[in-house]
């Protein structure tokens, strides 16, 4: 009996590529980089397919940063996170039969944009206060909507969790811990909605010693970037993101 794996070199051109991207954002440098993988790869694959892949290097990669950035954790805030997005990791399971996942990709993207171009063009003072808290209940709440869809859940929660202007290693930290409880909880519902085949998971353990290549990358340059260039690459991530989430949403 063939091993059931995916053997075109197309899909492990694109894959290998955003395997590491999604590692090195794990560790906090380059932080909004990683909502491009399942793009990158959903051009060789569907979009559920590409998130199902993923869920086991994201299993991974959630371990290694845990264990990297164990002492920064916000566990204050995280208490006000982890509920809000598992309320979107719920709504996510309950619409994934019914949404087009390109659309929620490009309206995503489109969320992203106006977020930076509301930064770059009204930039806030130094005094400035953060985001009420509703806000922040709705933008972690999509967080883990868009999470449960395409493991695209950085820049909601970016938009809401930059303004604080946390150290670096408190924002890779704390991030840490709510994508590692996000992702845990896709795993049944994953299962559920049929996704977890073993053809996509003999395909994620053949992209799976590309995880922490990536993941120890980052970690090294996490802990030596400094506040400024951090928040401006996780700019960069987002723009980057944003752009290509519109095209594969609206354009393509």
């Amino acid at each position: 009996m063939d091993f059931p794996l995916i053997t075109d070199w197309q899909f492990y051109a694109v894959s290998i590529p955003a395997v590491l991207l999604l590692g090195i954002s794990k560790s906090g440098f380059g932080a909004g980089f990683g909502s491009l993988a399942v793009p990158i790869m959903a051009l060789a694959v569907t979009v559920p397919q590409a998130a199902a892949i993923l869920m086991p290097i994201l299993f991974v990669m959630d371990i290694m940063g845990l264990t990297a950035f164990r002492k920064h954790f916000d566990w204050k805030l995280l208490r006000f996170l982890i509920p809000a997005g598992l309320v979107g990791i719920v709504i996510g399971t309950l619409s994934f039969s019914l949404l087009d996942a390109r659309l929620v990709a490009g309206i995503v993207g489109a969320f992203t944009l106006a977020f930076l171009a509301q930064r770059l063009l009204f930039p806030p003072r130094p005094d400035s206060k953060p985001p009420a808290k509703w806000v922040g209940a709705a933008l972690t709440a999509t967080s883990g909507f868009t999470s449960f869809v395409a493991h695209a859940g950085g820049p909601p929660i970016n938009a809401y969790l930059i303004p604080m202007r946390l150290a670096p290693l408190t924002f890779t930290a704390t991030m840490a811990v709510f994508f590692f409880v996000l992702n845990m909880s896709k795993w049944a519902p994953y299962a559920w909605l049929g996704l977890l085949d073993m053809r996509n998971m003999a395909t994620s353990l053949a992209l799976m010693p590309f995880a922490p290549v990536g993941v120890l990358v980052g970690v090294r340059l996490a802990h030596r970037i400094k506040p400024q260039l951090f928040y401006r690459l996780i700019y960069l991530g987002m723009l980057l993101t944003g752009l290509k989430l519109v095209w594969d949403g609206f354009l393509a």
